[in-house]
């Protein structure tokens, strides 16, 4: 026991143990490290009850984290499939932050993370980055918004109202960087990191707003409103971020599978996209 504690201590860095007289009393680092061995100890004896009273037909539970920048109907769209699998399958859907989700994933209280992009290189967490696909965006307008825009696009968006993704979205500084190289310079009226929010706003025709062309049809059903112009040199992508670099939880390869055969043929550069790229 003795020579375990000493490796553990070893490998930790730190002292577990403070001798006090004959007795030893735990450290700070002692108090932390118990707390997580009664909690692995404890998630054992879960799982050994689990596995000796499973039922036969008892759901395999599926824990996904979506980043709460992503749009809902995307998200829809990628995690859906996982329920069609022959064998029962309950989702268990978390919402936050990437810091937040990327630690849970990180303890395994999520199999799965799906963003508007890789891990950056501030999370300190390690993770499998699964490009899913990507698309352009599209750019949606009440109708009374529209008719006041003489102009086509892109240059119609040009002194127009508009609704931006905040800044803790991926697909915010290519937008601008787009709008840099094009010399349009639009009124930006809100930024929103939800874009539910934000096209909640632009349904009351405070301004344009943007959406993933993938979902262009849903958003003017849903919003009543129109497309005014879309554009595959700004791409929004999507990400699967997994602790495994090969994934083969089969909830989490339905998803993959399906993202490939719709998102990305959304992308699918066009040869005005390809030849400027080039140039």
């Amino acid at each position: 026991m003795e020579n375990t504690l000493s490796v553990l201590e070893q490998t930790l860095g730190e002292p577990l143990f403070n001798r006090v007289g004959r007795k030893l009393e735990l450290t700070d680092t002692g108090k932390v490290t118990l707390e997580y061995a009664e909690e692995i100890f404890s998630l054992g004896g879960e799982l050994e009850e689990m596995l000796r009273n499973k039922p036969k037909n008892r759901p395999m539970v599926f824990k996904v984290g979506v980043t709460d920048v992503v749009p809902k109907s995307i998200a829809y769209r990628l995690i859906a499939p996982s329920l069609q699998s022959t064998d029962p399958v309950r989702i268990v859907c978390r919402e936050g932050s990437l810091e937040t989700l990327m630690a849970e994933l990180a303890i395994h209280k999520v199999d799965l993370v799906i963003a508007d992009g890789p891990t950056p290189a501030s999370v300190k967490v390690r993770g499998y980055n699964h490009l899913l696909g990507e698309c352009g965006i599209s750019f949606f307008a009440t109708p009374a918004l529209a008719a006041t825009m003489n102009s086509s696009f892109p240059q119609n968006l040009n002194n127009a109202p508009l609704l931006l993704p905040g800044e803790m979205t991926a697909v915010q500084s290519k937008i601008i960087e787009w709008f840099e190289t094009l010399n349009i310079h639009p009124h930006i009226v809100g930024e929103f990191d939800d874009s539910a929010l934000m096209k909640a706003f632009g349904q009351a025709g405070t301004g344009i707003f943007i959406a993933p062309t993938a979902i262009a049809t849903e958003v003017e059903k849903q919003y009543n409103v129109i497309s005014i112009g879309q554009t595959k040199e700004v791409l929004e992508q999507f990400y699967a971020i997994s602790v495994d670099r090969k994934m083969s939880h089969p909830s989490i390869a339905a998803i993959t599978e399906t993202a490939s055969e719709w998102l990305s043929l959304e992308g699918a550069p066009t040869k005005e996209t390809a030849k400027r790229k080039k140039s």
